[in-house]
């Protein structure tokens, strides 16, 4: 059983298993999904709406196994379903059983409030259409259960018919329904628009109204805050704003907003600052990449780049944030590029673990040589493993190594059959020895890589944790075909952390044999393996 995180005056309702699960490229299994509301839960929203009993095996199996399997601490489990059919009765209907054989306590219904859509989806008349949510809301009321209704295209039905919108919503609250949600289902509104026609609808009506509204305004978050504002006690929403088409209203920043900006707890204490956290691992899940500059929780929202913000920052980080980072889990980040300052580097390299001591000509050292750099190609925005390894040369007087490279060489034959085969050589010293080393790869690189590792691991046997995890190849502006520079991200990991670092030539497999090096050298020097060379 579930305990609410708070009271029962505003509601957090997630929808990230039902209409997150609807975008384009997720598709989700039980276990995901058990995994998904395990994350919610320990967010602290109140309510999770789990699927469609009924109407898909998957569902149905997933209400089963979240009863079982998961001990809700703060969210109550919710199942979505549609009234009943027209000229039935609620208590035959085969829908409407399998939404009480759940076993969830709360059901949201979905009904059609629009006037066209009742006559030509549902080909039944509006006063029909009235009688089967009274019927359907009046029945499930009866069997002890709690329900909510999505008024389905609320807003345009609204602009169409409003008497019709507005008696759709007397009627859902007359027959017992706690909640009334107005949906933006087109997601065509506009916030002003909608704390006009809620306000409206509130005043006229006297019903408890809840928001749910998609994006394809890119609206969805400010039209629920307008919603809130005209008196919404409902939200509805999905996980880093997952849903059909362009998405829903995101979860994070509508949480965050009524959390930090109008002053309403609405999650249980202390979990705000989970929402980072929270937010990538349901990326984890849905195997989708972490949005970088989603507001409050991407890797980007709190980077600073430009070296009149860092001047500011490092005198008070409130000059340029909004709010501190560490209020939903993220963390303020300083990016080093050609528009870095003296500032920039000075307070990256604390965020790096190395004090520069305000030394203006260590620090100074260190902004002509990113600049320089930079001109020719190499970017530390994105390779902060490689621009700690020049501060840290610039800081110490030298480069620390493992490892002093003679040559390389990679080799890609070309066989009849069409097959290719990649070969690498690998020279380096490493404590006072000379070792070769050769290796076959699926191509160039790594090829390259593994012969690498083959020449390394007997000595220093901490890289056999290392894997390379992401490879980036661009070709840079102002060159032309083959004559083109080119420049290398190599993602690095130990199964703990990931390091990023960068290689810049005049061709891709020697840009990526840069990369390589760096990333072998910091892994190794994170690991706190002593330097030899």
């Amino acid at each position: 059983m579930s305990s609410q995180a708070t009271d029962d005056s505003f509601h957090v309702f997630d929808t990230t298993l039902r209409d997150g699960a609807q975008r384009e490229g997720i598709n989700l299994t039980i276990s995901d999904k058990l995994a998904i509301a395990r994350h919610l839960d320990d967010f602290g929203v109140g309510f999770i709406e789990g699927g469609w009993p009924g109407a898909n095996p998957r569902d149905t199996e997933f209400f089963d196994r979240a009863a079982k399997e998961i001990d809700f601490r703060h969210a109550q489990l919710v199942a979505f379903g549609s009234t009943r059919r027209a000229n039935g009765k609620a208590s035959e209907d085969p829908q409407v059983r399998a939404l009480l054989e759940s076993g969830a306590p709360v059901i949201t219904l979905v009904a059609k409030s629009h006037d066209r859509h009742v006559e030509l989806a549902l080909r039944t008349t509006l006063e029909e259409n009235l009688e089967m949510i009274r019927d359907t809301v009046s029945f499930l009321r009866g069997e002890g259960r709690r329900v909510f209704l999505d008024a389905e295209h609320f807003f345009d039905g609204y602009r169409a018919n409003p008497q019709y919108a507005k008696e759709v919503v007397r009627t859902a609250s007359e027959a017992g329904a706690d909640v009334v949600v107005l949906c933006d289902t087109n997601g065509g509104m506009l916030p002003a628009q909608v704390q006009a026609v809620v306000a409206t609808v509130r005043a006229d009506t006297g019903a408890r109204l809840g928001v749910h509204a998609q994006d394809d305004t890119g609206c969805a978050v400010a039209n629920t805050l307008a919603a809130v504002d005209a008196g919404a006690t409902h939200v509805q929403c999905t996980a880093n704003g997952y849903g059909e088409r362009v998405g829903n209203a995101n979860l994070f920043p509508v949480v965050a907003a009524l959390e930090l900006k109008y002053g309403r707890r609405v999650l249980p204490e202390g979990r705000l600052r989970e929402m980072t956290r929270v937010s990538h691992a349901i990326a984890e899940v849905v195997n989708l990449t972490p949005s970088t500059h989603q507001p409050y929780v991407g890797v980007s929202a709190f980077a600073h780049k430009a070296g009149l913000h860092a001047s500011a920052i490092k005198v008070d980080p409130d000059l340029y944030q909004h709010i501190d980072p560490e209020l939903v889990g993220n963390r303020i980040r300083m990016l080093v590029s050609d528009m870095a300052g003296r500032a920039s580097i000075e307070l990256k390299g604390k965020e790096l673990g190395v004090d520069l001591g305000g030394d203006r000509e260590l620090i100074g050292r260190v902004v002509d040589r990113v600049k320089e750099r930079e001109l020719r190609g190499y970017t530390y925005e994105a390779a902060d493993a490689s621009f700690e390894l020049l501060l840290r040369e610039e800081a110490e007087g030298r480069a620390r190594r493992y490892f002093r490279t003679e040559s390389w060489r990679a080799i890609t034959e070309d066989r009849p059959d069409g097959s290719h085969a990649n070969e690498a050589t690998v020279k380096l010293w490493a404590k006072g020895e000379r070792i070769v080393s050769t290796a076959e790869g699926n191509g160039p690189v790594n090829a390259l890589d593994r012969a690498l590792r083959l020449a390394l691991e007997r000595i220093h046997p901490e890289l056999g944790s290392f894997e390379l995890v992401d490879y980036k190849v661009r070709i840079l502006e102002g060159r032309h075909g083959t004559h083109s520079t080119t420049r290398v991200l190599i993602s690095t990991g130990d199964g703990a952390q990931e390091w990023s670092t960068v290689g810049v030539a005049d061709n891709v497999i020697a840009a990526s044999w840069q990369a390589l090096e760096d990333a072998y050298t910091f892994g190794l020097r994170r690991a706190g393996v002593e330097p030899t060379e």
